[in-house]
């Protein structure tokens, strides 16, 4: 197939003017029958790489998907297009599955997705043999791997779906994998020779800020305020957690939802279908709501707690962003949270599985407490090398201040020393603000030497400095007893002055953020909102999601173009035949009546 009815199919169908790097070359691929194995970042336009193949092709594209919510969003999208698709689950009633099998068999279906547990039912493999099946694809294929983080048992057996259809073409797709994890997916896929395309791993439209942990849940109140509406995710290490914080938020008038692997289906379904159809802004979350998030506008993640391994954090903050406008990734960070994961961590009874996750854990660690670029740190671990800075994370846009910290260090070094290095960050910092608590008073520390020596300064500069001394490998905060300090043989050249010490000045009010829900200045805003709430008047009278009708960027390109014809709106990205013929009329009237409307004064003038 050559590439000008691929790009025919392209503009008709998805109102793509040019394929994003690497999509034409895998979809080549398929169709000289080829195994495949894509990694491109989220939002980086994976699905098209089997979801048009499919298009053109006569018979019918197996696709495997973890999540019954993600599969009903990409089939609501493709058949806005004019596309048939379907999905069979147990959501639907046996008439409705029936309808759906006797479709694939009779090649009216061009993609039919199922999940793993029923792609490796016997009967259905029965059936697959019969159907002319042109492509299987595996989306979130680390899910395969024994190293991916969502390992779930019958991705790991897809390798006995490739032995029962020996001659079709697999194409395995995720947005992160490492290399032990790109080998496993190869291995146990079985995949022959396969085309492997990597995309850059960066998502330049994503601003990547780190905090110091201090009073986190004001902190966290703080920031979504300032964000007007706009809708994110906060990830917490606990379902208590999530509770707590997703009850805080309502109570502070935001329109958020708790979700966790506690709740009942039909609940955790609602805060789904809530959030993806704009209908809830923040939905503060466990890593259970993961991978079913088709949501293109969600323009900030949060990380209470720091996660695991970079490959999590990557694939959680790539849900921020995927329509490429500008969107926010913040992490609070606090060593000692660290500390309670490596405790976690050491408590596996396997030892290769637990020395690769302290590997992965250590790489999170050295992202969390960089001094240099956020963004290469992060591309670093997935060997993608660069040297220039990219400007857009918070370490670049205000460069740690770098202060003479020896005497800081002295008084934090010593104070631990006065206590028997027998307590906490709190405690220390306690004895060296002066403090007259009770508990203070009853063990005596006022009269050490070090009480009230940094009353000049605040808890968050001090507890700044012992995560410092942490990192530096001065102090070591003893999770087995309480988050207890204590001193190494490191810190005593620092207490006697025989070197000195450079310190950051703490980070604990992301003074760099910009908080706005799309950063360019070069669409007119009020028509942006005005499409909006257009879009979602027609979503819920059809009861999809907003994005399925036009996502966010497709709706900016409108306000800075002002398509006022059916030949000007198909110049618009992301507006195909279809969607011309589905909801072109309207966006073109109500752009027009807006332009009318401004115009009218200059008519009485």
């Amino acid at each position: 197939m050559t590439a000008q009815p691929l790009s025919k199919v392209l503009a008709e169908v998805f109102g793509y003017a040019a394929f994003r790097q690497g999509q034409e070359q895998v979809i080549e691929a398929v169709q000289q029958n080829r195994d495949a194995l894509v990694l491109m970042p989220t939002g980086g336009g994976k699905s098209l790489c089997y979801q048009l193949p499919a298009i053109m092709g006569a018979g019918v594209t197996l696709v495997i998907s973890p999540l019954i919510s993600l599969m009903q969003d990409q089939v609501e999208s493709l058949q806005a297009m004019g596309v048939a698709a379907g999905a069979l689950h147990n959501g639907l009633d046996q008439e409705e599955q029936q309808s759906l099998l006797l479709r694939a068999a009779s090649g009216d279906l061009r993609l039919l997705y199922v999940s793993p547990e029923r792609a490796m039912q016997g009967y259905f493999i029965r059936q697959l043999q019969q159907w002319q099946v042109t492509l299987v694809a595996i989306d979130e294929a680390h899910c395969i791997s024994q190293w991916g983080h969502d390992f779930r048992p019958e991705y790991g057996q897809l390798g006995q779906l490739r032995e029962a259809l020996p001659q079709l073409p697999f194409m395995a797709l995720t947005a992160t994998a490492d290399a032990a994890t790109e080998a496993d997916i190869v291995q146990r896929l079985h995949l022959q020779q396969p085309v492997i395309y990597k995309s850059s791993f960066d998502r330049p439209n994503i601003r990547y800020i780190v905090e110091d942990k201090f009073k986190p849940q004001k902190q966290l109140r703080d920031y979504i305020a300032k964000q007007k509406g706009a809708s994110g995710i906060v990830y917490c290490g606990s379902r208590k957690r999530v509770d707590e914080l997703a009850e805080r938020l309502r109570q502070d008038g935001i329109r958020a939802a708790g979700y966790h692997a506690g709740m009942a289906h039909d609940e955790r379904n609602y805060v789904l279908r809530g959030f993806v159809r704009d209908d809830i802004d923040v939905v503060v979350a466990t890593v259970a709501f993961g991978m079913g998030i088709n949501k293109p506008n969600v323009r900030f993640v949060v990380h209470f707690d720091v996660p695991r391994s970079i490959e999590a954090y990557y694939q959680e903050t790539g849900r921020a962003g995927r329509d490429g406008l500008p969107a926010e990734a913040v992490l609070l960070y606090d060593p000692g949270d660290a500390g309670w994961i490596r405790s976690m961590i050491n408590d596996h009874p396997d030892e290769q599985r637990r020395q690769v996750e302290l590997h992965k854990f250590t790489a999170m660690q050295a992202l969390g407490e960089a001094q240099t670029c956020r963004r290469l740190v992060l591309l670093n671990y997935f060997n993608e090398f660069r040297e220039k800075a990219c400007g857009n994370c918070d370490i670049c846009l205000d460069p740690p201040q770098q202060y003479d910290g020896t005497v800081d260090a002295q008084k934090v070094l010593s104070c631990i020393y006065r206590v028997g290095q027998r307590f906490g960050a709190n405690h220390v910092i306690d004895v060296l603000r002066g403090s007259q608590s009770q508990r203070l008073t009853a063990l005596g520390h006022e009269q050490l030497s070090t009480f009230g020596l940094g009353a000049d300064k605040s808890q968050a500069h001090w507890l700044g400095v012992i995560r410092q001394l942490i990192h530096r490998g001065l102090v070591i905060q003893n999770i087995q007893h309480y988050g207890t300090l204590q001193l190494t043989a490191a810190a005593r050249p620092v207490l006697r002055g025989e070197i000195a010490l450079s310190l950051a000045e703490p980070r604990m009010n992301l003074a760099v953020s910009k908080p706005k829900v799309t950063d360019r200045g070069d669409y007119d805003k009020l028509l942006f909102r005005r499409l909006r709430a257009l879009r979602k008047r027609i979503a819920d009278a059809e009861e999809k999601p907003p994005f399925v009708v036009f996502n966010d960027s497709t709706l900016v390109e409108m306000a800075v173009h002002y398509p006022t014809d059916e030949a000007s709106m198909l110049t618009i990205s992301g507006v195909g035949q279809t969607k011309l013929e589905r909801y072109g009329a309207v966006f073109i009237d109500a752009i027009t009546a807006y332009l009318d409307a401004e115009n009218e004064p200059l008519l009485h003038s």
